[in-house]
């Protein structure tokens, strides 16, 4: 669990920075930060935002958002796929088997709460088809944020923190498959996925699979040898270009484009949890590019939070308090109702140690949205007021921390300290 806090305290400290510069450059000379934020670096290349002109002709522009959003960010959603992959499909892993069915069902309540609250709002308002779109985002839950207020709210050694730990992984799962599902970019061409499904697979067997086969009546392995010496990570990193480019080009979302490719690296047949310390001595190959990953995407981090969170004070509006309501008010009744159900009516049971109780305040912990509701932000509105004024509720989802607080003492909360060592 150490290992975890420190994780995050190290990724948030540069989001932070990124998103109080971004903040405070829009609200100080908001012309120069959206010159800076939509600058093309490239015209008619082949990535980037798709426009079609007068003539019918179609043409893409790289820009600084979208080399952020939708290329860099891809090294982040990795991260988050891998870690996800692991808990679902290894030995050991943290959602397989009966100890993760109640925080997969609380996760759901955690998704479909805010959902209906937000969408309901939007209809008390009278404003419903103008934004309903943006029913996923307060759906996020953002994953540093929230355990590093879990820690200070539960304590390191309280069970509720682990059962948080799994809810988040759900989520993120949950999020990559919302963000695929309900926000493609642009129109639909699934055949360009056999690029990127066709070419994870076909590096899996000719980079991993097959020298592994070859040397069966080898003791040496010098075929899996070579892969691993010669190639490393090389044959992956052209198979995650070609996936990201089939993404891209498919009309899906590219920053989840390097997640086909992460089962076809070679991996440690056991998961240890989440950014776990035993996994720093591990020598496969997934682990390795995870750390490898760890500086460059805390600096794209810095730089997603100066180029999403740069929204000018004056943009509050109708999206700023739905996204608000239904983090704050639907993620603790949806996590705590459906936990509830999965804990007492089908007798899943909660981690020894942790009351039902201590759902509600998980569910407020979970609230914080920040990184992910922004980025769906970002995809659910064109740029604009709309847009500008639900990246405002996510940022004021930060509000959560104090209301978690609160709760946890109000539910009497009883911290739990472990002692670690260095």
């Amino acid at each position: 669990m150490y290992r975890v806090w420190r994780f995050v305290a190290e990724y948030s400290a540069l989001l932070i920075l990124g998103a109080l510069a971004g903040l405070v450059w829009a609200n100080t000379d908001a012309a120069s930060y959206h010159a800076f934020v939509e600058f093309p670096l490239l015209e008619g290349g082949p990535i980037g935002h798709l426009h079609i002109d007068a003539e019918g002709h179609a043409h893409r522009t790289l820009t600084v958002h979208y080399l952020i959003n939708d290329v860099l960010m891809a090294l982040f959603f990795a991260i988050a796929g891998k870690e996800v992959w692991e808990a679902v499909a290894l030995r050991n892993g943290s959602l397989r088997g009966r100890k993760a069915l109640t925080p997969l069902i609380a996760t759901a309540g955690g998704m479909a709460g805010p959902a209906v609250v937000y969408l309901l709002g939007a209809a008390l308002v009278g404003k419903f088809w103008a934004l309903a779109n943006g029913w996923a985002i307060p759906t996020a839950t953002d994953i540093a944020f929230s355990y590093l207020v879990g820690r200070l709210v539960f304590g390191a050694g309280h069970p509720a923190v682990m059962f948080l730990l799994l809810l988040a992984i759900a989520d993120d799962a949950g999020g990559l498959a919302i963000l695929a599902i309900f926000y493609p970019q642009g129109e639909l061409q699934p055949a360009w996925l056999l690029l990127s499904f066709g070419g994870a697979l076909l590096i899996y067997v000719l980079a991993n699979r097959l020298p592994r086969i070859m040397d069966s009546r080898h003791d040496h392995r010098p075929h899996s040898t070579f892969a691993h010496t010669r190639l490393d990570f090389w044959p992956y990193a052209l198979g995650g270009a070609l996936s990201w480019y089939g993404f891209q080009q498919a009309g899906i979302h590219p920053a989840l484009g390097l997640l086909p490719i992460i089962p076809a690296i070679p991996h440690a047949d056991i998961d240890f949890g989440l950014y776990s310390a035993e996994e720093a001595g591990q020598h496969d190959l997934l682990n390795r590019i995870e750390h490898m990953l760890k500086n460059p995407v805390e600096i794209i981090l810095f730089f997603f939070g100066l180029a999403n969170a740069g929204v000018e004070f004056s943009a509050m509006g109708e999206a700023t308090w739905l996204v608000l309501a239904g983090l704050v008010i639907g993620k603790p009744l949806g996590i705590a109702l459906f936990g509830w159900f999965a804990a007492e009516k089908l007798k899943l049971g909660l981690p020894e140690g942790m009351r039902i109780s201590d759902l509600v305040v998980i569910g407020c912990v979970a609230a914080i949205g920040f990184t992910v509701a922004l980025f769906v932000a970002g995809v659910a509105f064109p740029p604009g007021p709309v847009q500008d004024a639900a990246k405002m509720g996510a940022l004021f989802s930060f509000g959560a921390a104090a209301i978690a607080i609160a709760v946890g003492r109000i539910m009497r909360v009883e911290r739990r300290h472990m002692v670690v060592a260095e």
